[in-house]
């Protein structure tokens, strides 16, 4: 899939919601330790944020992003899909228009 195909590559509106969104929930220990300590918050819970802004996010929200661990990354990140409801609510946020549902084969 090229960057031109995947809408979340021009976006990051999803990791840039909540500070309270990233949380750890069904990783175990061998997948925890996988994440760079310089990521994860104070209380082992989630992600470290930047205000709402993950902090492996780079890039420009709504113009071009990537995640810095996304071979790594969290389930709760994993089940974030390009078109689904918290997609949508994260894209009204930053006042970026909707999108499709999910792109076909991306899991």
């Amino acid at each position: 899939m090229t960057a031109t195909d995947n809408p979340c590559q021009s976006c990051g509106a999803c990791c840039s919601y909540s500070s309270n969104w990233p949380r750890f929930t069904v990783e175990d220990d061998a997948a925890l330790d996988l994440i760079p300590e310089k990521f994860v918050n104070d209380r082992l819970s989630g992600m470290r944020c930047d205000g709402d802004r993950c902090s492996a996010l780079t890039g420009k929200v709504g113009t071009a992003t990537a995640c810095g661990i996304y071979d790594v990354r969290p389930e709760v990140c994993r089940t974030c899909m390009p078109g689904d409801p918290e997609c949508g609510m994260a894209r009204r946020r930053f006042g970026l228009p909707e999108i499709a549902d999910s792109i076909p084969g991306d899991q």
